[in-house]
Parts: structure tokens; C-alpha cells; sequence
């Protein structure tokens, strides 16, 4: 055990969103393990808050606000949101140039969160400005989004890890409105409280936010 805590070794528990874990962590594994050969990466991929000590997972990777008191927290990236919609859709629809404008479309909610949700929309500084919004689908998971969007069915309002990608493909065309889209809080490591957390924690968690970094490779 006093060994664990100073030279990386052993199974890893890490929890992380589903679409974030698939797209920016699963890829940078393969160097990780290249780094590290004694640590066995264990990746829960899950999009629900997990009770890290009850469950048994040794730190966790949540995106958003995070208000737990218990845990450690390292800020690894931020993390900004895009509205935007193909290209068909917005030739059909219009393109909004306001916030009061989203009433007028079909707006795809995300139902996990409360700035970006299926019936609110936050823009501007610290999310001053709220927008209600409806539309014909309602998902609880990021990529579901944007396929739907890719597809033409409306506006979405998501990470820019989820849809900067599609952008660039022209896919999707971000939208900018009289209000900035908000910083949703950041991606963050958390793992329980400790004076020494283990190296295999320690080292991931240094790992990742070089990796992600100021400007993480996202945007």
C-alpha cells in the first residue's frame, strides 16, 4: 500500500460522461498505459453522479458545476457550449440572430442539464440570461444530439467537444446570437478527500490536464 502511493501500480477505478469518456479519454489511453505499464485502467463510462466511495471508483471526471464538499477537485479544461444546427435546417427554419428568437424554433433539449436543458436555455456572462425553449425530442445523452441535428431536426446547445468536430465538417454551422453561449464550469477530476491520494491517481489526473490544457484540443 505505501508502495501505491509513491510509484504508479495497480487497477485504476475512473469514472467519466459517456460521450466525453468515448471521444477525449478512451483515445488517450493506449499513452497512458505506454507510460504507466503497472496501472490497469478500469473506465466506468457513465453519465449519472456516482457515489465514488460507495461504489468503490477511485476518482471521477465530471463536466459542469460540481458542489461536493467530500471529494478533492482539479479543474482539467474548460469547457464551452456552441449553439448550432445543420445547414438544411437553417435553410428551411432561418437562422436566429437573438435569444428571443429561439422561441420561433425546434429546440433539442438535453435532459442532465439545467443550463443547456430541455426547457431553458442560459446565455451571456455567468448564464444571466435564460431563455425558455421546446421542441419534439428530449435526450439524456450528448451524441444522440447531435445525430438528431446532423439530421435536421433542430437547434442544438451542447459542449464544443460534442459538435466542433461536425462544425469544421460542415455538418453543423454554429449560430451566434446577441448573447455569448455560456462556459459550462469546466471538466474536472475529482477523487476522494486525502492527504495522499495513490500515485495511479495522482499521475492520471497530472496526465490528463496536460493533455487537455488551457486550450484543450477540442476547440
Amino acid at each position: 500500500m505505501s508502495a501505491g502511493r509513491l510509484e504508479a501500480r495497480g487497477t485504476l477505478r475512473a469514472n467519466v460522461p459517456v460521450s466525453f469518456g468515448i471521444r477525449e479519454i478512451a483515445p488517450l489511453l493506449p499513452e497512458f498505459t505506454r507510460s504507466y505499464p503497472s496501472v490497469t485502467v478500469d473506465l466506468g463510462l457513465n453519465d449519472r453522479v456516482v457515489d465514488l466511495i460507495e461504489e468503490g471508483w477511485d476518482m471521477a471526471v465530471r463536466i459542469g458545476r460540481v458542489a461536493e464538499s467530500t471529494m478533492i477537485v482539479r479543474k482539467l479544461a474548460p469547457c464551452r457550449a456552441a449553439l448550432c444546427a445543420a445547414p438544411a435546417y437553417l435553410a428551411e427554419r432561418g437562422t436566429p440572430r437573438r435569444v428571443s428568437d429561439l422561441k420561433d424554433h425546434n429546440c433539442l433539449g438535453y435532459t442532465l442539464s439545467r443550463a443547456l436543458g430541455s426547457d431553458r436555455w442560459s446565455f451571456g456572462i455567468d448564464g444571466a440570461v435564460t431563455m425558455p425553449v421546446s421542441g419534439n425530442l428530449r435526450v439524456n445523452n450528448g451524441d444522440a444530439l447531435v445525430a438528431a441535428a446532423i439530421a435536421g431536426q433542430g437547434l442544438i446547445y451542447q459542449p464544443t467537444f460534442l459538435v466542433n468536430g461536425e462544425i469544421r465538417a460542415g455538418r453543423l454551422v454554429s449560430v451566434t446570437l446577441d448573447h455569448p453561449a455560456i462556459e459550462v464550469a469546466g471538466v474536472f477530476a475529482l477523487y476522494p478527500a486525502d492527504r495522499r491520494p495513490p500515485a495511479k491517481v495522482r499521475t492520471f489526473i497530472d496526465f490528463l490536464a496536460r493533455r487537455f490544457g488551457s486550450v484543450p484540443p477540442w476547440d
